[in-house]
């Protein structure tokens, strides 16, 4: 889905290719030129510095970064004397190995088949089904809904697509984006970086910020679903209120709820690509109503009501206040943040910082670059993240530390805060978590929220809120007028597929069978709901493995299709996963979860809710993309008719 206009020999002369090299992150590009040239020898050890997979630049020093891009100015103008015309194609299995072991600092042996579906050819998707309706079940009358028209359902809808299943996307909105059409509050993007956020065989070359703003991805999802063709198959302002599994003609019913009123539809096979952080969560306050101004969650931000010189309440300081705050400090006359449990901060100095040109340049025209930048900002969470969330018995755990790992992590954290506020031991002392690092979602941090929080217009209030008066809120005895209140209180994060009523085999509710504690094999499907599949669903959120929801969404899809395929070359009406295999799966999910920081730690949170996280994944992304990579005949009842 991307243009890819690799160029050999570069244009320009050796100063306009040293120019577009400054942009350049450096051991990204020491990968690309192992690759392109296929000498090895240009990986040198004493290249890596200390824990350089979590630092910009590998940690390098300036001096270091200039001598290895003058030694890639070289390379490459000699290559492209060399070799003008066609790039290589992508490295065999020993150059693979031997490039992301230097890069990673230990055997890559088993990731070589997930590495090797990274780095390939522009314009190549691996991950593509090699197969057709037509060619399993010619003249099989077979067609799917997909609900929801986000990263997840558009993705959904394009594997369809290439399977050449008919389809149709219903989403009750006016556009695409899902919950990048929904938020649009103030300071709004990613906290994934961009080249990680888009699907991997549709890379975008100029990605315009390291971290992109919510305009942007929306940007990219509405060009992606032209692009693909998605555009006559998706149904807006339409909402899904209900599915019904009808038994006999192995179809569900669809209640739709728009414009030409309620009405139903049947299909074969539903895709619910609702996810998780689609229904807002506003706190359980006492006179929440009373309140006499506006008020609104972040969410569902209010544009017409002008900030400029009033007093803005903000409940919560998880993700979107972190980014609200500091974006509405010095428009409104004073914010006061109210908080419950403070953020560990990641230090991440080019959170807000634009994609140098010349980085944007080289991911369109240096060969393979931009795979290999792609590959480094994966590799940290392939080796390395998971590990300091992971509870040891030994250590002992406890709300300071689950282990000597994650003890490391909080004082290098720890220190990167105070030194932000040498001189005010208070709020040090305030925005100190106190549980493990890992509990709770961990927030990027560029310095901006502590220096926010240390305005004289910005007030944060650790007390418990006592209730919302029409004046404003009250806590801990004191009062805290304000004219707007906003709540950065998050989503409902663990009620999957709201408010959809969901009616599977034998009229079994979907909702009543999960009592407030769901779960699905893979995060995907569910015993009694045949040939209905779930994306981003239970048990599937990223907690620092690596990639980003869009990669498992990926690799969900992936399975759904080896699903299909499995139905329709064995001629079936239906695909349900046995609940022995359902239930053994869930059993390890859970003795997983016990054993993170987030399934081990008191403080609670949508990470971990009703004694158990409904929402994590707890273990690595490359079993997550092994689980899914194939469809197991074992793990199904397949029905003929």
């Amino acid at each position: 889905m991307a243009i890819h206009r690799p160029v050999a020999p570069f244009p320009g002369d050796e100063e306009t290719l040293r120019r577009h090299l400054a942009g350049a992150e450096v051991p990204a590009l020491l990968m690309t030129l192992a690759h392109l040239t296929g000498d090895t020898s240009l990986l040198r050890d004493d290249l890596r510095a200390p824990g350089w997979l979590f630092a910009p630049q590998g940690g390098l020093s300036e001096e270091r970064q200039a001598e290895i891009r003058e030694r890639a100015v070289q390379v490459l103008l000699r290559l492209g004397d060399r070799a003008p015309g066609t790039p290589p194609g992508p490295p065999d299995r020993e150059l693979l190995r031997t490039i992301t072991t230097w890069a990673m600092g230990d055997g890559t042996e088993d990731l070589l088949p997930l590495l090797a579906e990274e780095i390939v050819r522009p314009g190549l998707d691996p991950r593509a089904p090699d197969w057709t309706l037509d060619e399993l079940g010619p003249g099989r009358d077979f067609h799917v809904a997909v609900i929801g028209a986000g990263f997840s359902g558009l993705l959904a809808g394009h594997r369809l697509a290439q399977a050449g299943i008919p389809f149709v996307i219903y989403d009750k909105n006016p556009d695409v984006g899902g919950t990048w059409l929904e938020n649009t509050y103030p300071g709004c993007r990613t906290d994934v970086a961009s080249h990680l956020y888009n699907y991997s065989f549709a890379p975008k070359a100029d990605w315009p910020d390291h971290f992109c703003t919510q305009d942007v991805v929306l940007d990219y999802l509405r060009t992606f679903a032209k692009q693909a063709g998605l555009t006559d198959h998706l149904r807006f302002g339409t909402e899904v209120t209900a599915l019904r599994w009808d038994e006999t003609a192995s179809r569900w019913h669809l209640t739709l709820r728009g414009p030409e009123g309620a009405r139903t539809a049947g299909h074969h096979a539903v895709i619910s690509a609702v996810g998780q952080l689609n229904r807002p969560l506003l706190p359980d306050l006492p006179g929440r109503d009373t309140f006499a101004g506006p008020a609104f969650h972040s969410a569902a931000w209010d544009h017409s009501v002008d900030l400029t010189g009033r007093r803005v309440a903000v409940v919560g300081t998880g993700a979107s206040a972190y980014q609200i705050v500091p974006e509405i400090a010095g428009t409104a006359s004073e914010v006061t943040v109210f908080m419950r449990n403070p953020p560990w901060l990641r230090p991440t100095p080019h959170y807000r910082r634009p994609m140098p040109d010349g980085a944007r340049w080289l991911c369109e025209h240096l060969p393979y670059y931009d795979r290999w930048y792609r590959l480094w900002l994966l590799a940290p969470g392939l080796r390395g993240i998971l590990e300091g969330w992971v509870v040891d018995p030994g250590h002992p755990p406890t709300e300071r530390a689950v282990s000597a790992l994650n003890e490391e992590l909080r004082s290098s954290l720890l220190a990167s805060m105070a030194a932000q506020l040498p001189d005010d031991p208070e709020l040090l002392d305030a925005v100190t978590p106190g549980y493990p690092v890992g509990a709770k979602r961990v927030l990027r941090d560029d310095g901006r929220w502590l220096a926010t929080l240390q305005r004289d217009d910005v007030r944060l209030v650790t007390a418990p809120i006592d209730r919302v008066t029409p004046a404003g809120l009250t806590a801990g005895g004191a009062e805290y007028d304000a004219d707007v209140v906003v709540y950065a209180t998050g989503f409902q994060a663990s009620r999957f597929l709201t408010p959809m009523t969901v009616t599977g085999r034998d009229g079994a509710d979907l909702h009543t069978s999960w009592r407030g504690d769901p779960r699905a094999y893979l995060g995907i499907t569910v015993p009694g709901f045949p040939n209905l599949f779930c994306l981003y669903g239970p048990n599937t959120n990223l907690v620092g493995q690596g990639g980003s929801i869009v990669y498992f969404s990926e690799c969900a899809v992936t399975h759904v299709l080896g699903v299909l395929r499995m139905l329709l070359a064995g001629g079936h009406r239906s695909a349900e996963v046995r609940p022995q295999t359902h239930d053994v799966y869930n059993r390890w999910v859970d003795a997983g979860n016990r054993q993170r920081a987030w399934g081990w730690s008191a403080v609670g949170g949508w990470y971990h809710t009703n004694g158990r996280s409904a929402t994590n994944w707890p273990y690595s992304a490359q079993e997550y993309w092994r689980l899914t990579r194939t469809a197991d005949p074992a793990d199904y009842v397949l029905r003929r008719p």
